[in-house]
C-alpha cells in the first residue's frame, strides 16, 4: 500500500496532483545542520562535527547525538529557516485536499518560524500535539562553569516534542460536506467516545525497533500510529510524508493498509527504510495500536 521514492521532495512534489494527498505527516531535517549531507558524513566517520561522537564505556558503544544547535538572532539565519518552510508550504498546500490536516514535527525553539511560513501559505493552525518524551535538549549548566554555576541551566531540559497541525481550508461549507466529499476535514477518533487528544505519552522509540533501523530521529511506532489513525477521518485517501527518514509514517500506514507515499533523498536512510519499513508495520500485530 505505500511507495517509497529516493528523491528530493522539493523536486518530486510539482508532479503531484492538486488535491492528491489526504494528509501529510512528516518530521523534517530541523537540524538544517545536522542532517546536512556534510554533517551526516562526518556522524558516519566518527569525525564530530556537530555531532556529539561519545566515547565507548561499560563495555557499551553509544550512539552519537546531535547537538541540537540553536537559531541564534542572526537574521539570516532565521531567514533560512523561514524560507525553507515557506517553500514546503506552499507545495504541501497545493497537493493537500480541502480540509485535509498536517502533522509536523517540531522543537521549541523553531516552531514560531514554522507556524509563521505555514500560515503565510494560508493553511489554518488547529493546535499544538504534544508528544511527551524525555530528550536530550538542554539542562544543561553554563560551559567551561559547571562547578561555579552548578545551580542553574542554561535552558530547561526538553521533556516534550510538539508537533505543528494545520489544516487546508475547507472548500466546502460545512465539516460534513468536506468530509462526504473529500474524506478530510476533521481527525479520526480511536473511539466514538475517546476524541483525538493533543498530548500523546509516547516515550523513546523502544530497542526492539531501533534493532530494525538506525536512524537519528526515529519515531515510535505507538505514537506514529495514533497520528496516522487520526489523520484519515473516515479511512480513505493517501497519507503522504515528504520528509520520510526510514519510512516511520509509511509503516504505521501500512499497519492500517492506508495507502502512502514516502520521499526521501538521504541515500542510507532510504536504503535502511526500503528493508525497515515492512518490519516495523508487523510489529505489535496484537493491537490496534502498538502498546
Amino acid at each position: 500500500m505505500y511507495q517509497y521514492i529516493h528523491a528530493d521532495c522539493f523536486q518530486y512534489l510539482p508532479g503531484l496532483e492538486d488535491n492528491s494527498i489526504a494528509a501529510i505527516i512528516t518530521d523534517p531535517p530541523y537540524g538544517v545542520k545536522e542532517y546536512t549531507p556534510g554533517e551526516i558524513e562526518k556522524k558516519q566517520n566518527g569525525s564530530g562535527g556537530i555531532w556529539r561522537i561519545p566515547q565507548c564505556f561499560d563495555g557499551h558503544k553509544r550512539q552519537p547525538v546531535p547537538r541540537f544547535s540553536v537559531i541564534n538572532d542572526d537574521a539570516k539565519e532565521r531567514k533560512n529557516v523561514l524560507d525553507f518552510f515557506a517553500k514546503f508550504a506552499g507545495l504541501a498546500y497545493r497537493v493537500l485536499a480541502p480540509g485535509g490536516h498536517l502533522f509536523i514535527a517540531s522543537t521549541p525553539l523553531l516552531s514560531d518560524i514554522v507556524s509563521l511560513a505555514m500560515r503565510q501559505a494560508d493553511f489554518e493552525r488547529r493546535g499544538e500535539i504534544i508528544r511527551t518524551v524525555c530528550t536530550l535538549r538542554g539542562g544543561d549548566r553554563p560551559k567551561g562553569a559547571e562547578k561555579e554555576f552548578e545551580d542553574t541551566s542554561v535552558i530547561p531540559r526538553g521533556l516534550w516534542e510538539p508537533w505543528g497541525l494545520y489544516r487546508k481550508p475547507l472548500a466546502e461549507k460545512t465539516v460534513a460536506e468536506n468530509l462526504r466529499v473529500w474524506n478530510t476535514g476533521a481527525l479520526r477518533r480511536e473511539q466514538s467516545h475517546l476524541p483525538f487528544s493533543d498530548i500523546i505519552e509516547s516515550g523513546k522509540t523502544p530497542m526492539n525497533e531501533r534493532e530494525i533501523v538506525n536512524h537519528p530521529s526515529l519515531k515510535p511506532q505507538k505514537f506514529m500510529r495514533k497520528l496516522v489513525y487520526a489523520a484519515l477521518p473516515v479511512g480513505k485517501g493517501t497519507i503522504l510524508d515528504p520528509f520520510a527518514g526510514s519510512g516511520a509514517t509509511l509503516a504505521a500506514a501500512e499497519y492500517f493498509s492506508y495507502a502512502s507515499i514516502g520521499i526521501e533523498i538521504n541515500d542510507d536512510f532510504y536504503a535502511a527504510g526500503t528493508v525497515a519499513i515492512p518490519q516495523l508495520a508487523a510489529l505489535y500485530s496484537h493491537g490496534l495500536f502498538a502498546v
